[in-house]
């Protein structure tokens, strides 16, 4: 039997037959109008923010102040307002035992861009509006949409966690019956 000689893989593909023949030249090569740039509606930005600087905060036991937002915390600033130039707030809070949630209980919104908190150590007890009373745990972590409701149920003897919050200044909300 004779052998037969390997094709080349584009001899092997069918041939594909072309829909249209004929000059290109009279044939438009879009059937689309051409595009005009139109100018984009961006607001004017204001002025620039002065340039951020690194911020460093090595753990001191004596950073942490009784002069945050809640007296039943103490808070470690750990220098990002400065830094950002109050684009962000960061801080560890230590939440002072024993937990009296007649105290810590208060609903409560924040008039803020941003919020995150993550659990340190110990734990912590939540409502939040759109998600119910929630167990937070070392290593757990949430953000807190803007003016979302929210309030501390209850909360570990060594509890802590760490917080970011922009900007660094917000004006906080209590809600009352």
């Amino acid at each position: 039997m004779p052998k037969q000689k390997a094709k080349s893989a584009s001899a092997a593909r069918p041939a594909v037959k072309k829909k249209w023949q004929g000059s290109k030249a009279n044939v438009p090569t879009s059937s689309r109008k051409p595009v005009t740039a139109k100018a984009r509606n961006v607001a004017a930005k204001s002025s620039p923010r002065p340039k951020q600087r690194i911020a460093v905060s090595h753990y001191r036991e004596e950073d942490f102040k009784a002069d945050g937002l809640r007296p039943y915390a103490h808070y470690r600033d750990l220098g990002f307002a400065e830094a950002t130039h109050g684009l962000a707030q960061a801080h560890l809070i230590r939440l002072l035992p024993p937990c009296n949630p007649a105290e810590v209980s208060k609903l409560h919104y924040h008039d803020v861009e941003f919020q995150m908190a993550y659990i340190l150590k110990g734990w912590v007890k939540i409502y939040m509006e759109g998600l119910g009373e929630t167990l937070m745990q070392q290593g757990s972590t949430w953000t807190q949409p803007p003016g979302v409701k929210h309030m501390i149920l209850d909360y570990s003897d060594d509890a802590e966690l760490l917080e970011v919050i922009l900007p660094a200044e917000f004006k906080t909300m209590e809600i009352t019956a």
